[in-house]
Formats: C-alpha cells, sequence, structure tokens
C-alpha cells in the first residue's frame, strides 16, 4: 500500500489545519530545496528523522540481458536516504 502526493497533501492538510494549496507549495518548496542541495553535493538531515545525500556511483561493466553482450556503465550519481531513529523507532512498533 502506497499513498500517493495528493492523499500526503490531504492527510498533512488535515492534521496542520491548513489549505491543501498551502501545503502544495509548501511541498514544491521542500522538493526544490532537496533537488538544489543534492546537486551540489550537499547532505540534507532532519534530525531524529531523516537524512538524504547524494552517492557517487562508479564506472563498472555490464552485460546486456537481449543479447549478453558486454557493456560499459559510465560513472554517475545516486541518491541515498537514511531513516533516523524516530523513523525507526515509529515502524519497529507496529
Amino acid at each position: 500500500m502506497a499513498i500517493n502526493r495528493s492523499e500526503l497533501v490531504d492527510q498533512v492538510a488535515g492534521k496542520a489545519g491548513t489549505a491543501k494549496t498551502d501545503v502544495n507549495k509548501i511541498l514544491d518548496g521542500l522538493f526544490e530545496v532537496f533537488t538544489e542541495s543534492l546537486s551540489s553535493g550537499e547532505k540534507i538531515t532532519i534530525p531524529g528523522w531523516l537524512a538524504v545525500e547524494r552517492t557517487e556511483r562508479a564506472a563498472r561493466s555490464g552485460r546486456n540481458p537481449q543479447t549478453g553482450e558486454a557493456i560499459e556503465i559510465a560513472a554517475g550519481h545516486s541518491v541515498k536516504l537514511t531513516a533516523g531513529s524516530k523513523l525507526k523507532a515509529a515502524v519497529s512498533n507496529k
């Protein structure tokens, strides 16, 4: 089971007692800050809840699954999410 963005906005607006449009603007701003920070290599930490950081992925060789031909996969970046203590505790209690 998963919650999509509109369901998240509904739930946050209900708990915060604010308009859905305000919650949407806040989420847009939050994701913009995440994008800008991670693009520049900064780590984002919300103590107790989560940490988000950009990681380096080394170049490697792989195989084309259709042909079996060896291919080179270029180096790149990925995103790592780490759950904080409050989030881990909330999940382990259920």
